[in-house]
């Protein structure tokens, strides 16, 4: 039988037209399918809140389904996740698996529950060379053998034990793999040079919901003290997405508008705003307070229009608290708008720059000087156009976010990419000012 081509999503954009009124921002992607990966652990019932309806999302929960797992949405963003008492890990839905990365996550958790498994290659976004190196390293030292194959990574997990840890590269899912590993191995394990990222974190509070005692949260060195066994009925709030507060600050940017953007995380955009704030970018703090899960620091921000100039350094992301890799691309758009050049630095990743050249076709002046920089001479009114999404989320994103401040219909096609990370994402935009029509 012939296999029926799946549709493809497009966006018309009538862009030129200033953004207003307020936006809230959604819950965290990341956070979302880690704790989806994470709930593995528990043996109860475990409901969580504040899970977004994302494309990502659903190939996890087909991942999850797949091998057994009950999970069941009982409100709009809220879901009841029930482990089977053994998991079909041979029934494991490959195609869902190899379209996110997500599912590398699943090496700590499933360690636990299987000597022997295997995994897909994971995909997700295509950024160039993405090793599981430092997955691989630190998960050795708990005892958990990871076996490369072309097309599965085969994992070997005899004999746990808690160990000082030295991560390779401070990564997020990496880092997130090795809590979940450690959580249910008795003993202390430290994890030095590890992520303090936003999705760490939250793997972290939801561990301690869990009953796992965790040292150094928000810091490079963690220590887990691991308990042997977890079978309790939990409730967890996810928390709130520090790049999707990004992208509504740089549209906001891009089309010359006073918008207000609530429950933005507010550590995890503290250098991105300073930065900004040399940029000549005016805005107002208009409150502060917590997320649902009484822990992360929230804040009301409002924007208003602004006449960029370029900065003389070079804008760079590191891990936290520098500037986030996925909130990097943001400032694309915003250096097409700032007077003078500006240079980006993408040093983490192959390919994702090579995108941004993309915008020359809606009239940015873009040189990309090798794979990791770029050089935008902004100032240039942006222009309508035709553009294919690239095979990355937050390029994608770039893309449509520059069609918003350019006059004239643009046309975005193939916008799956997007809706992997963003819920809704022309409704909310519509909702604020924006004119975009899905075209199926």
């Amino acid at each position: 039988m012939k296999k029926e081509k799946s549709k493809t999503i497009d966006f018309q954009v009538k862009g030129g037209k200033k953004l207003h009124g307020t936006i809230k921002t959604n819950f965290s992607k990341n956070g979302s399918v880690g704790l989806l990966c994470a709930s593995l652990l528990n043996k109860g019932k475990t409901t969580l809140h504040g899970i977004a309806r994302i494309e990502e999302v659903n190939r996890v929960i087909e991942i999850l389904e797949s091998i057994g797992v009950k999970v069941n949405w009982i409100a709009q963003n809220s879901l009841e996740i029930i482990p089977p008492r053994k998991l079909a890990l041979n029934k494991i839905n490959v195609e869902s698996a190899i379209k996110t990365r997500s599912v590398i996550m699943l090496m700590g958790p499933v360690a636990h529950l299987m000597q022997n498994f295997s995994l897909p290659h994971a995909q997700g976004c295509h950024l160039g060379k993405r090793t599981i190196a430092a997955h691989t390293y630190a998960l050795e030292d708990l005892g958990i053998k990871i076996k490369t194959t072309n097309s599965a990574y085969n994992i070997t997990a005899n004999k746990l034990k808690p160990a000082n840890i030295v991560m390779y590269e401070a990564g997020d899912t990496a880092c997130e793999n090795i809590l979940t590993a450690a959580a249910k191995i008795p003993g202390t394990t430290t994890i030095s040079f590890a992520s303090a990222n936003y999705m760490v974190q939250e793997i972290c509070f939801f561990l301690e919901t869990l009953g796992v005692k965790i040292e150094g949260i928000g810091t490079s060195t963690l220590v887990v003290h691991g308990i042997k066994e977890i079978n309790k009925d939990v409730e967890y709030w996810n928390s709130e997405d520090p790049i999707e507060s990004m992208m509504f600050i740089s549209a906001g940017i891009v089309t010359d508008s006073e918008l207000t953007i609530t429950r933005v995380p507010v550590d995890f955009l503290s250098l991105e705003l300073e930065k900004l704030k040399r940029m000549n970018l005016k805005y107002k703090i208009l409150k502060k307070y917590l997320s649902y899960n009484k822990r992360t620091k929230l804040m009301d921000l409002k924007i208003f229009p602004s006449k960029l100039i370029a900065l003389e350094d070079k804008i760079h992301a590191n891990p936290y608290p520098g500037i986030n890799m996925d909130n990097l691309p943001f400032f694309v758009p915003i250096a097409v708008k700032a007077k003078g050049q500006t240079m980006i630095h993408d040093w983490s990743y192959e390919v994702r720059m090579i995108y941004m050249t993309d915008l020359n076709r809606l009239g940015a002046n873009v040189t990309l000087s090798d794979p990791h920089r770029l050089y935008i001479q902004g100032g240039t009114p942006l222009k309508p156009a035709q553009v294919v999404c690239p095979p990355a989320l937050r390029p994608s994103m770039v893309i449509l976010i520059s069609m918003l401040g350019a006059n004239g219909t643009s046309i975005l096609r193939n916008v799956y990419m997007i809706n992997r990370g963003y819920e809704e994402i022309a409704k909310r935009l519509n909702s604020i000012g924006a004119d975009i029509k899905i075209l199926k």
